[in-house]
């Protein structure tokens, strides 16, 4: 008798919404009983800050900005549905982007864990941005999801992002069968598997060199765990 297995080439759209379905359940009933601290994070004192080292994170193959032999990784788990992802996005992360990775100091890794339980349109999203990978523009797609985050979530978002790979010059025809053929959901089920081994409870969750920082913190948060680690 055969077995069907969750292979790229027979995990079927119904075995995947079911998956997506017990892991948004899961991660939303996570994020319930955390609320509190990851809507609002302790506020202190730059030099009362203090944060957990977690070892093991995973880099995996992802994608990632800045120089492979930078002396501090940064590991975020990011929805793109999410708003505080947004605004890190919008905010603290251009900083890190100008003064860390840009200056070779940082490699930044981006990581999905698609809370669907409360963001229904955030893993097709992640499966886009892993097409946009194969032709070299995860991270260009990567800044249109989120500075367009509320027309895709609002709208069609097959259409949307659509337009997007064709303003950024993507093959067409290679993105469109890349999502219709949902090629990444395994890959987004094993971030997420890393995530929740790391201890990862809401998005975003970031590790600075195993350093856990939770939620959209302000640059100065980054900034001295960041120098810290530079500091070694």
């Amino acid at each position: 008798m055969g077995i069907e297995t969750t292979t790229e080439s027979n995990f079927k759209p119904a075995t995947i919404a079911v998956i997506f379905l017990v892991i948004g359940l899961l991660t939303g009933l996570l994020i319930g009983l955390n609320l509190p601290s990851i809507l609002f994070p302790p506020q202190q004192e730059d030099n009362e800050i203090s944060f957990p080292r977690v070892e093991g994170v995973l880099t995996d193959d992802d994608p990632f900005l800045g120089s492979p032999d930078a002396p501090v990784t940064i590991i975020e788990f990011s929805d793109f549905e999410c708003p505080f992802c947004k605004g890190f996005f919008d905010g603290t992360f251009k900083e890190i982007r100008t003064n860390y990775i840009n200056t070779g100091k940082v490699k930044y890794v981006l990581r999905d864990f698609p809370l669907s339980g409360i963001h229904p349109n955030a893993e097709i999203a992640a499966e886009a941005a892993n097409c946009a990978n194969e032709q070299d523009k995860y991270w260009e797609f990567h800044d249109l999801l989120f500075e367009n985050q509320e027309d895709w979530v609002s709208g069609n978002t097959t259409v949307e992002f659509k337009k997007y790979s064709s303003s950024l010059g993507l093959n067409g025809a290679q993105f469109d069968l890349c999502l219709e053929n949902r090629k990444y959901v395994d890959e987004i089920l094993k971030d997420m598997q890393d995530g929740f081994d790391a201890g990862v409870q809401g998005t975003p969750t970031f590790y600075i060199n195993g350093v856990k920082v939770v939620g959209a913190q302000v640059y100065s948060v980054f900034k001295q765990v960041i120098d810290e680690e530079l500091e070694g």
